[in-house]
């Protein structure tokens, strides 16, 4: 059964940082695709970055330069690293893993396993 727990959310003023966690079990983690999506209030679930089995790594648009996916293997952990935060950044993360290939994070309906979500509040 996997599990996939979030944590690190929180509220920050614009411009600040927070990192996010995902903490993974009962998920080959060598396997295919994970990612990070949020939604915000009122709106559909979009994605936010994604990271297949090799380290390549899938950014939207809107976040490149500022946020940074990254995992520890021997932690079965799973990171976002969020700087320069938005306040259009706001809303629900999730930790999200699929063994469906390729790696892309245009829509939700392609993964399968998600985690409860952590709030981010950005502030201005």
């Amino acid at each position: 059964q996997v599990q996939m727990v979030e944590s690190g959310g929180g509220s920050v003023q614009a411009g600040g940082s927070l990192r996010l966690s995902c903490a993974v079990s009962g998920y080959t983690y060598s396997s295919t695709c994970m990612g990070w999506f949020r939604q915000a209030p009122g709106k559909e679930r979009e994605g936010v970055v994604g990271i297949d089995w090799d380290g390549i790594t899938t950014y939207a648009d809107s976040v490149k330069g500022r946020f940074t996916i990254s995992q520890d293997n021997a932690k079965n952990t799973l990171y976002l690293q969020m700087t320069s935060l938005k306040t259009e950044g706001t809303g629900m993360y999730y930790c999200t893993a699929t063994y469906r290939l390729p790696c892309g994070i245009g829509s939700s309906a392609d993964f399968g396993y998600w985690g409860q979500g952590t709030q981010v509040t950005v502030s201005s």
